[in-house]
């Protein structure tokens, strides 16, 4: 029992003073990888997060799916989703919450938190103020949990700011800026008109009906938004309103961007309340949509999801030019592939499109400079606060790209720490390189990038495989794909064009056009030069069309060889699949602006061009397609590349279909000692994991390796597993292994898909 009598004295707060060698400010994507990733380098890590739940905007408290270059495999990026730490989340939630439940995404992220020894996690803990040793250095960041009513102090030598708002830079003095620059700043022609479309991004909050089966009212309160029609013009355009829709679908359910988006937040919540229950008053109430009749409002955010306020000063400013033009850096760590993704600031009340996207020709760079700090020198920026220009901005703030620069961020601090450096001192053109290469060891791919010294002692192995795949045929899988919009094979060639042979269904007399494209800049997946074209005659019924281009000389890369649109057609599809292989289609998906073919205004420095992506499973298929002669594009060499996805070349080795044990072996010359291995799978890098409401059709991806076996010299398993689903395996042993070699047995994911690995290292 306590029993403690009156007080004259002021009672104080339980109070508590903790040192750590980074404190993670911010608990959304980027502020969980760049805690995990330290921690799993052995630095002991606060990770305070001022909600009761991790994820921020990707929370079941907000509920929007985490995206980024993948961009609803609507745009020309192919197999770019982010790798690393934001990989292993989001394939980890497919394989548990394909159905994309946002409660069970929370546990994911708190699962993988919780995993982590060297972190310590503090919800409902809100930083209020901070101390600093000199006029450049932060020394205590102070914080508040009402929940346990209890105040902290923590000690630390390096900060990471990934907070949104940027509540750690601010309190600091570091420079920032809010709002738009003028296009002559930076030269940057897509600058908004700041007086007619606004300088900010507003918040949203988001809501999620049911069907109960049976009739249900609706009594709207008073606060409710009135005349939705008049109030709000989209309401009147099918492309954005429907009884269909909830969740992220009303992404457009935007306020704030003509106000303080950081101090008015409470004002803007207050009117997207009043506009989502307005909205549900005009379903239910307004005699249109008798099919809402049985739906009931089943939740409603109760915190805004913000887009935008704070961006802060970096060693370099991320601009429109780097994010089109795709800049390469010395000291790039990370990349960006979401739109330019600017949206009015008027927001929901605009009558012009909620957004206006323009998407690049590909991925593009970020430089390490733009997540440090110029003003305080233990000090990194991370997620909405890295240092970029208002319109560089509509792309960069995406949660994978945020994510992606959380997690270099991470290995940065990690390295600062063991070595005794600043932040500023990896800027170097010689330091970066080893930041460059630790995070390339994770899984994080660099665009542009190749530094040698991947694979530890891999690299002085003889590497000896049971086969490798020469591709010579897709086999038919019974059905066809009407030409009702072009599609293309897109291929690993070198050195020339093999003939094809496909089957084709014609309702009449026609013709087929075949083309052959490939990427101005081979890094991309931008099919803008036509090389070659040629037209065959097609007779009414079926029949097999011999494609020859006569083995025209070709360099090596990404081509695509497109069947042009012809409705009279039908070509044969294929159930296989195979890493680094996969067919793309010139059509059109509204929900990135994809028309089938970009063309922006003039004068706003955003090119044209045409976008052929991917359709997902289960209805995206390969064409039924032969090659002679035929593709070899996957040796055993691959095993020694760096480059961990399709890049210019497949970069996997594969396994021939008929190989009944597929497996490779590593050879010494000299006994090894081994402490870990790392394996890199296809977990096809091209499929966006959405993480809420899509859904998803597999929970493990069908190019996966699931099943394989480690053997030693002695013919002793040293690992074994029959249920992998991640990317990235690595196998810690308790203690070294000693062996000559070590031999890698793997199981084909299925008759339909032969195994293939990227990657492996040993050390």
């Amino acid at each position: 029992m306590i029993n403690e009598i009156f007080s004259i004295e002021k009672r104080k707060l339980q109070r508590k003073e903790l040192t750590y060698q980074l404190v993670v400010i911010g608990g959304g994507m980027a502020g969980v990888c760049c805690a995990i990733t330290a921690a799993r380098e052995g630095i002991k890590v606060a990770l305070i997060q001022d909600r009761p739940v991790l994820g921020g905007n990707a929370s079941s408290e907000v509920r929007l799916w985490v995206l980024g270059a993948t961009s609803h495999m609507g745009n020309n990026n192919r197999w770019s989703r982010e790798g690393g730490l934001i990989d292993e989340i989001l394939v980890e939630n497919t394989y548990r919450n394909k159905e994309g439940n946002p409660v069970l995404f929370d546990m994911v992220l708190i699962d993988k938190v919780l995993a982590e020894k060297n972190i310590t996690l503090y919800l409902n803990t809100v930083v209020y103020s901070i101390e600093k040793s000199s006029d450049r250095t932060i020394s205590k960041v102070f914080a508040f949990n009402p929940q346990n009513q209890t105040e902290y102090v923590f000690n630390s030598e390096l900060f990471s700011d990934c907070s949104g708002d940027g509540i750690v830079s601010y309190l600091s003095g570091a420079a920032y800026r809010i709002g738009a620059e003028d296009k002559k700043e930076h030269l940057e022609l897509f600058a908004p008109d700041k007086e007619e479309y606004g300088e900010l991004l507003g918040h949203s909050i988001f809501f999620y009906m049911k069907d109960t089966g049976k009739p249900v009212t609706y009594v709207a309160p008073e606060f409710a938004l009135k005349d939705i029609e008049e109030t709000i013009p989209k309401v009147m355009k099918p492309e954005y309103f429907s009884t269909g829709h909830h969740g992220c679908k009303y992404w457009w359910l935007e306020y704030g961007g003509r106000i303080d988006t950081i101090h008015d937040t409470e004002a803007i919540k207050y009117e997207l309340w009043k506009v989502v229950y307005g909205i549900w008053d005009y379903i239910k109430n307004s005699g249109k949509y008798p099919e809402a009749t049985n739906y009931t409002l089943e939740w409603v955010g109760v915190i805004p999801g913000k887009r935008e306020s704070r961006r802060f000063m970096g060693h370099y400013m991320l601009t429109q030019q780097d994010v089109i033009e795709q800049r390469n850096h010395y000291d790039s760590v990370a990349f960006g592939g979401w739109s330019i993704d600017l949206h009015p600031a008027d927001g929901v009340y605009s009558a012009k499109n909620g957004c206006n996207q323009w998407h690049s020709k590909g991925i593009y760079p970020i430089p390490y400079r733009s997540y440090v700090s110029y003003d305080i020198d233990n000090l990194f920026i991370g997620g909405r606060l890295i240092s970029a220009s208002h319109v560089a901005f509509g792309s960069s703030r995406v949660m994978c790209t945020s994510a992606h620069g959380g997690q270099a961020i991470g290995m940065a601090a990690s390295l600062c720490l063991k070595e005794n450096k600043k932040p500023a001192d990896y800027i170097d053109a010689t330091a970066i390189k080893e930041l460059q290469k630790a995070l390339i060891a994770n899984g994080q791919y660099i665009p542009q990038l190749k530094l040698n010294g991947f694979g530890g002692i891999a690299s002085n192995a003889k590497i000896e495989v049971s086969s490798e795949l020469a591709l010579s045929e897709l086999k038919a899988s019974g059905n066809y794909f009407k030409l009702n919009y072009p599609v293309a094979m897109l291929l690993p060639l070198n050195g020339s064009v093999p003939k094809m042979k496909l089957k084709v269904k014609s309702t009449e007399n026609t013709t087929l056009e075949v083309q052959i494209r490939a990427s101005y800049k081979p890094f991309n997946f931008t099919p803008d030069a036509i090389l070659f074209v040629k037209t065959y005659t097609v007779d009414e019924g079926e029949q097999i069309v011999e494609i020859d281009f006569n083995e025209i000389g070709i360099e090596k890369g990404y081509y695509f060889i497109c069947f042009m649109k012809n409705e009279a057609l039908e070509l044969a599809e294929s159930d296989q699949l195979v890493t680094g292989v996969m067919s793309v289609f010139n059509y059109q998906n509204p929900a990135v602006s994809n028309y089938g073919k970009q063309c922006p205004p003039e004068n706003i420095g955003v090119e044209t061009f045409e976008l052929w992506c991917p359709i997902r499973r289960p209805r995206g298929k390969n064409l039924a397609i032969s090659f002679s002669p035929a593709l070899e594009a996957f040796p055993s060499s691959n095993l020694g590349t760096e480059i961990l996805r399709p890049v210019v070349e497949s970069n996997a080795w594969v396994a021939d279909f008929d190989d009944a044990n597929p497996s490779f072996t590593l050879v010494w010359k000299e006994m090894q000692w081994i402490n870990q291995i790392k394996l890199f799978f296809d977990t096809d890098s091209d499929h966006a994991m959405e993480n809420v409401q899509m859904g998803h059709h597999d929970s493990a991806m069908p190019f996966c390796v699931k099943e394989y076996e480690i053997l030693d010299d002695k013919e002793n398993v040293i690992y074994s597993t029959s249920s992998n689903h991640q990317t990235i395996n690595t196998i810690q042993f308790p203690t070294a292994i000693k062996t000559k070699s070590l031999f890698i047995k793997l199981k084909h994911p299925s008759e339909n898909t032969p195994a293939a690995l990227f990657g492996i290292i040993v050390i």
